[in-house]
């Protein structure tokens, strides 16, 4: 089954429905990236949230446009909040894109990822070895860095999704969705993206955003992934180093999909 090339024309138009509707996003993420997913989102046109109390996240979620549930450092209480908010989020028809970073690497990990699973987020958004891991393919990446490429881990990733009924985003060099029958693929980007913390996580919550304004999730993470990949090729024109880079792909994010 070949993937077919995500139309940047239709990634455009979600886009615009993003920003006419700003939705808000609840993310339960990790530590290190709560910064950086709170400006993308801003700059990409969505409202960010990032309430982690176990006692306020369901109700939270049942109000919020999307939740994303990320693993990068899971500790009981925020997996406590966790469960609370994707309760909520059943309870308010809210979607949610689960991140599981790091799939592979410990057996604890692993086994709240699957339970997380299990409870049908509308999208798994990760890298090439997580995704190999969740399929049962593969025994993890580097940490939360992935040593497989993207395609390696496209068969794995449409089984993965016919078999759990979530559609399964893969990101690398080219990104793929995927429902397991209809596959999109959106190229492009820059490594430098793979140099900036956050870039991964913040697009897991790109992800839940465009999942709030439109109701195909495959088409919703082949848009929000295309966004990421323009402001990605827009910071490497703007910058030599990652530190740089950093700010340009806010601003990438911001002025597409124009970048006048």
């Amino acid at each position: 089954m070949t993937a077919e090339v995500f139309s940047s024309f239709e990634a455009d138009r979600i886009l615009l429905e993003l920003r006419r509707r700003r939705p808000l996003v609840h993310c339960l993420t990790n530590d290190v990236v709560q910064e950086m997913t709170a400006n993308v989102l801003l700059a990409a046109g969505a409202s960010p949230a990032m309430t982690v109390a176990p006692e306020e996240t369901r109700g939270f979620a049942k109000i919020a446009d999307a939740l994303l549930v990320n693993l990068g450092t899971p500790t009981r209480d925020r997996i406590e909040a966790m469960q609370a908010a994707v309760a909520g989020a059943a309870e308010g028809n809210t979607p949610w894109v689960l991140d599981p970073v790091a799939a592979g690497v410990i057996p604890w990990r692993d086994g709240v990822i699957r339970e997380f699973l299990r409870r049908k987020p509308v999208i798994v958004r990760g890298n090439a070895s997580e995704v190999l891991a969740l399929a049962g393919a593969g025994t993890g990446g580097q940490g939360v860095d992935s040593t497989d490429a993207s395609s390696a881990a496209l068969e794995p990733a449409r089984r993965l999704a016919l078999q759990t009924g979530v559609a399964v985003c893969v990101t690398g060099e080219v990104d793929y969705a995927t429902d397991g029958r209809r596959t999109l693929a959106v190229p492009g980007g820059s490594a430098m993206a793979t140099l900036v913390v956050g870039t991964g996580c913040s697009l897991s919550a790109l992800v839940a955003a465009f999942a709030a304004v439109h109701p195909d999730p495959v088409e919703a993470a082949a848009a929000a992934c295309t966004l990421a990949k323009r402001a990605a090729e827009y910071a490497a024109r703007q910058a030599q180093a990652p530190g740089r880079f950093h700010s340009a792909y806010i601003d990438g994010l911001y002025l597409a999909p124009n970048f006048e």
